[in-house]
């Protein structure tokens, strides 16, 4: 099931991200592409922000590859962490999967991962696939799932 959204500024994207946050439970994983400054890491502030988690910290983890959120708004440990990664540096799953970046798929929590066609091929059956395009001020997200997610 696809269904698209416009957004026509940073807090729009928050918003979608939000609502996608509060229908995400542990052991989901959301794929997000887009060109470079597309909003992947705008929408991952809104999808923490639906979870409960504290989105102050919430920034691309380009060098570091995964950043973990686990603290809610109130700074009281999460039940489900949310597990950020950016592949964009990586060559391709053959990386991810000697790093053991997949092993997170199975912790329980949350995955969303930025530049995801990376690692196209290791993705698992359910994943919530959101595609974001445009340039400006307004962007089309295509928001993609198995089945009907509830946005």
């Amino acid at each position: 099931m696809t269904k698209e959204f416009t957004s026509s500024s940073v807090q729009d994207t928050i918003n979608l991200g939000r609502k996608i946050g509060e229908l995400l439970k542990s052991g989901d994983v959301v794929a997000l592409d887009g060109d470079l400054g597309a909003g992947k890491t705008v929408i991952t502030r809104g999808i923490c922000e639906g979870m409960g988690l504290d989105p102050e910290y919430v920034c691309s983890p380009t060098f570091t590859i995964v950043n973990e959120y686990d603290l809610l708004a109130d700074g009281d440990p999460a039940a489900t962490p949310l597990y950020h990664f950016d592949t964009y540096r990586l060559s391709g799953a053959d990386d991810f999967e000697a790093a053991g970046l997949d092993e997170y798929f199975y912790r329980g929590g949350v995955c969303v991962i930025e530049w995801s066609s990376v690692i196209e091929e290791l993705l698992p059956p359910g994943t919530i696939c959101v595609k974001i395009t445009g340039n400006g001020d307004t962007r089309e997200i295509e928001v993609n799932c198995d089945e009907d997610f509830g946005l």
